[in-house]
């Protein structure tokens, strides 16, 4: 399970055995596995000042939680293409010991490893100095997780408002991608070429009559130049006084003409802008991407296929573009962010549940400071009510009244502000890994 129990009991003799009974029943059931979790001697003023950061550290910890699951989504966007891999990326800075900050380690076992970070949180400080350093820090990374993200939404908007123009049938999409300079008569005072849709049932009679519906059409001069499943893209030659009428008899045998003019300069933008585009997005990713050879189309993969005819060097407007770009190795700014940022949020959140133990057990438990608090992961969800159930029983002569309401939930506890299902006779914080779920 992804899920983990951090508990504290107070640190004398008779709670010691307390603790040792717990971890003997657990771990002879298989209910969860047990282990320390350190907790260095902080400074801890007055009992006012606690009862203020206890409020402070539960905003504070909801925000952290909030923020990294933001931040393991965004991932998941990113790497929209892999996102089998996105658990690699979603990693911590060291943890198991100081020579090892360098490495990348599972959240798992930052988790039943951890240790404080004497360097970034200097716990010989002011409690609320911690505190505030770890708020002005996550603050900092949502401010730039908004920023980036934003950017990022522009560019996929951007590219997706290109996309659509790719999608559909011959009625709708862009021609750009299906046409080339050969398939029209240009610079042509009298002449113009015309693109009709034919549907396919209708082809031979296309044959037999587009010559005959105006007058001044070129004699052979249409030519099929893509089909979808529908229908087909044709060419035709006519003058272009009688345009306007072979639009109308064109009609009038069910044979659409698709407004177009060939432009070179504005299809060369276009594909310019598509290849940008999608260079950008995916350079978000990855960095070493191979460039699009020029004049070639990006167009992805759509259910309603194009094919152009008669051009084998014409790219087909169903071909991903995975087929023609290679993968690179590098990271991309927006990934790479995300996973320095995650770690580093990741991080100030278990530093977070730390100082809320610490707090939550000097408050329960009173002065001087003597607690030990322990780190249970629960090893299947069907395992929890029983674990509770063996916690709750080792643990009762801490707080009766609490360990009552636990079997009557209609039992209140005078002063007490949290709901009776959130408070049990020890402290007790969830850490819940399932970020993604």
């Amino acid at each position: 399970m992804s899920e983990f129990w951090l508990i504290s009991a107070p640190g004398d003799k008779e709670n010691l055995q307390a603790l040792e009974r717990m971890n003997n029943v657990t771990s002879k059931s298989n209910l969860s596995h047990n282990t320390k979790f350190a907790i260095p001697d902080f400074k801890v003023g007055t009992l006012d000042s606690l009862v203020g950061l206890s409020d402070e550290l539960g905003k504070l910890d909801t925000f952290a939680e909030s923020l990294i699951k933001r931040m393991a989504q965004s991932v998941v966007e990113v790497m929209e293409d892999s996102k089998g891999k996105v658990h690699e990326n979603l990693l911590a800075n060291g943890g198991l010991k100081e020579k090892m900050k360098c490495l990348k380690i599972d959240l798992t076992s930052f988790v039943t490893h951890f240790e404080w970070d004497m360097a970034k949180y200097p716990a010989k400080q002011p409690l609320m100095n911690v505190v505030d350093t770890l708020a002005k820090q996550l603050a900092q990374i949502e401010t730039d997780l908004k920023s980036r993200t934003a950017a990022y939404s522009v560019l996929k908007t951007n590219l997706e408002n290109l996309e659509k123009k790719s999608t559909g049938n011959l009625f709708t999409r862009t021609l750009s991608d299906i046409v080339s300079k050969e398939d029209f008569v240009l610079d042509s005072e009298y002449l113009t070429t015309l693109l009709v849709i034919v549907p396919k049932s209708s082809y031979a009679q296309w044959q037999k009559t587009y010559e005959s519906l105006s007058d001044m059409v070129v004699p052979r001069s249409t030519k099929l130049i893509a089909e979808d499943n529908e229908a087909g893209l044709f060419t035709v030659t006519l003058f272009r006084k009688v345009t306007e009428d072979f639009k109308v008899k064109a009609k009038e045998n069910k044979f659409i003409v698709r407004e177009f003019y060939y432009d070179e300069n504005e299809i060369k933008r276009e594909r310019e802008e598509m290849t940008r585009l999608l260079s950008d997005k995916k350079q978000q990713y990855q960095t070493s991407c191979v460039a699009l050879k020029k004049g070639s189309t990006t167009y992805r993969d759509h259910k309603v296929k194009v094919t152009p005819l008669g051009n084998p060097a014409r790219p087909a407007a169903g071909q991903t573009d995975r087929d023609r770009e290679s993968e690179g190795e590098g990271e991309g700014p927006l990934l790479r962010w995300l996973k320095v940022n995650f770690s580093e949020a990741f991080i100030a959140w278990i530093h977070i549940k730390a100082l809320r133990v610490f707090v939550e057990s000097v408050l329960r438990y009173g002065l001087p400071v003597n607690f030990q608090a322990v780190l249970l992961q629960p090893q299947k969800k069907s395992a929890t009510k029983r674990l509770r159930e063996v916690l709750n029983s080792v643990f009762r002569h801490l707080d009766e009244v609490a360990a009552a309401s636990l079997l009557d939930a209609s039992v209140e506890i005078p002063g007490l502000q949290l709901s009776n299902q959130d408070y049990f006779p020890y402290v007790y914080f969830q850490i819940d890994l399932s970020l993604l779920d």
